[in-house]
């Protein structure tokens, strides 16, 4: 079987740059608070799961003093976005591992209910299946697990709107592809997703 790669894509957690839709709510500095401890609690998280090699994938650079006050686990790898927009960013993330011989799989720190165990789940699934996707309520996805490669997953996607998921699905079966798709999820990207904090990954 092939090893998992879990990618995990964030932003550095910076007032102002990390979760600027809920600065409304939570103002610049509580926005970025929040959007460090989701970054830590998923790291956390893909490191318990332990199946295979977690990397961080980080926008701006890792050595850029955005990163600065935010203490990394022991453990991770560290990889530049670079540039493009997002789905050139993981297009690239997922070429370089699938080309490894890896399955690989994408996440972000927006989700309340990823976890070791849901990650573990989704490396089984691709034991079975090319690819595998959990939608997220908006429309979106939280996670994207892949046995191959295709630039076709990734180009020419209206990215935060409500179409990525479908687009994504029905993309995978052009490609005919066998596909595992998990059970909805939610992130934590308006204020009013602030109520699935309650409880979970949001406590501090």
């Amino acid at each position: 079987m092939k090893p998992v790669r879990i990618i995990l894509f964030a932003k550095a957690p910076q007032p102002g740059f990390a979760k600027t839709r809920l600065i409304p709510a939570l103002g610049a500095a509580g926005a970025a608070a929040l959007a460090r401890h989701m970054l830590l609690c998923t790291l956390d998280e893909a490191l318990a799961a332990g199946i295979g090699s977690v990397e961080l994938s980080a926008t701006p650079a890792i050595d850029d003093a955005a990163w600065r006050d935010t203490h990394l686990p022991d453990g991770i790898e560290i990889s530049d976005q670079g540039a493009g927009d997002l789905g050139a960013r993981m297009a690239r993330a997922a070429e370089r591992a699938v080309a490894r011989g890896e399955a690989v799989v994408l996440i972000g720190a927006d989700c309340v209910e990823m976890s070791a165990d849901l990650l573990r789940e989704a490396a089984q699934a691709l034991h079975e299946n090319a690819a595998v996707i959990h939608c997220t309520r908006d429309g979106g996805y939280a996670l994207l697990g892949l046995a191959q490669f295709s630039a076709l997953l990734f180009s020419d996607m209206p990215w935060s709107t409500d179409a990525v998921a479908g687009i994504t699905i029905s993309r995978i079966g052009r490609l005919d592809w066998k596909v595992h798709v998990g059970r909805m999820l939610h992130d934590v990207d308006e204020p009013q997703d602030l109520k699935l904090l309650t409880g979970g990954m949001g406590q501090t």
